[in-house]
């Protein structure tokens, strides 16, 4: 038997932050593996970050872009390939590749840039793998009709990453789950508001417990968005359409941060067996109607999340077929995004 042929899929890729660079250490760092195993050889042709870009239609060299994102420094200071100035949309629009990754900042006043990004792709008939909620919140109905979501034949579109980091909540729910009839769904979606809770109940205050959490990378110097629960929201509107496949957006979610739990709260729980949760929930209400939330959530030690850890998420499906699913993962962050897009890729580009 003759040997496969090896496979070389040109990639763009959007946003060189806290996911893309992890993304392009991964990939470095897996790049044999690929081979040996999938016969398949991920080629980076264009990079992009807020400074301007990398092009090469020979490909770019990784050592030398993380050497540069490491000095931080623009991809577009890279001598014979930066191209100052240019953005991640023109970048799509001028530049020849078989695949995108977008991984720009969560943006969810409009999206941008990530939304514009996607669109081009699809349209231009490139297949697009997501980290960034923002387009996903925002335009899900859209870039459905635009890939293979909606219309069969279109290029596919892939957001593993962007729902649940590591944890494979669009796989199981939208793929080992489909045949059955979704329950309520519960889960812990943001794993800075985790631990900063499980801290908390621990006798930390909230500012020690922040400042832990920043430390260890996993929140921002301003962490809004995470404790007061639109991350949880966001993820929880990309499982609704997507999962549930009921389209819902943000103003759907009733949300609720973590700000005002009390010591008193936290206590209770903890002497129950139990812990407050920043817990994510959507509840049937009956035909393709649902109601979603975002609230602290005192759960007692019989819930499937109450062990959940200080650096842990987790969700719950349950279905009238496959009973009650519960996932856990032990967050890894930015790896575990950029190793999510990578399982994505995967199965654009199957074996």
């Amino acid at each position: 038997m003759s040997p496969r042929a090896v496979r070389t899929v040109r990639f763009l890729l959007t946003g060189l932050g806290n996911v893309g660079v992890p993304l392009l250490e991964i990939l470095r760092s897996r790049a044999s593996l690929l081979m040996e195993r999938y016969r398949l050889e991920l080629l980076p042709v264009g990079l992009a970050d807020s400074g301007g870009a990398a092009v090469s239609p020979t490909g770019l060299d990784v050592a030398a872009v993380l050497a540069v994102k490491r000095a931080r420094h623009s991809v577009a200071s890279l001598p014979g390939v930066g191209r100052p100035g240019m953005s991640g949309r023109a970048l799509v629009r001028e530049v020849k590749a078989d695949l995108l990754l977008e991984a720009t900042p969560t943006n969810l006043k409009d999206g941008q840039p990530g939304l514009d990004i996607t669109r081009d792709a699809l349209m231009r008939g490139m297949p697009a793998v997501l980290a960034s909620k923002g387009p996903l919140v925002l335009g899900f109905q859209e870039l459905a009709r635009l890939s293979d979501l909606e219309s069969p034949g279109r290029p596919p579109l892939r957001f593993s990453g962007a729902a649940g980091a590591a944890m494979p909540l669009v796989s199981l729910g939208r793929g080992d789950l489909a045949l059955g009839k979704l329950g309520r769904f519960e889960g812990v979606l943001n794993n800075t508001s985790q631990l900063l809770l499980s801290r908390m109940s621990q006798g930390q205050s909230y500012d020690a417990a922040l400042k832990e959490a920043q430390a260890l990378g996993i929140a921002e110097a301003d962490p809004a968005l995470d404790v007061d629960g639109w991350d949880t929201a966001s993820k929880l509107v990309i499982l609704a359409n997507a999962v549930m496949r009921v389209p819902a957006v943000l103003s759907d979610v009733a949300v609720t941060g973590m700000r005002g739990v009390t010591r008193e709260q936290l206590d209770t729980a903890r002497a129950k067996g139990g812990q407050v949760l920043l817990l994510a929930r959507g509840e049937p209400l009956g035909e393709e109607r649902w109601e979603w939330s975002v609230r602290p959530t005192a759960v007692d030690a019989s819930h499937p999340l109450a062990r959940l850890g200080p650096m842990e998420m987790g969700a719950v499906f349950r279905s009238d077929l496959h009973g009650v699913n519960t996932l856990i993962n032990a967050e890894q962050g930015a790896r575990g995004t950029g190793a999510a897009m990578l399982k994505d890729v995967l199965e654009i580009f199957p074996d």
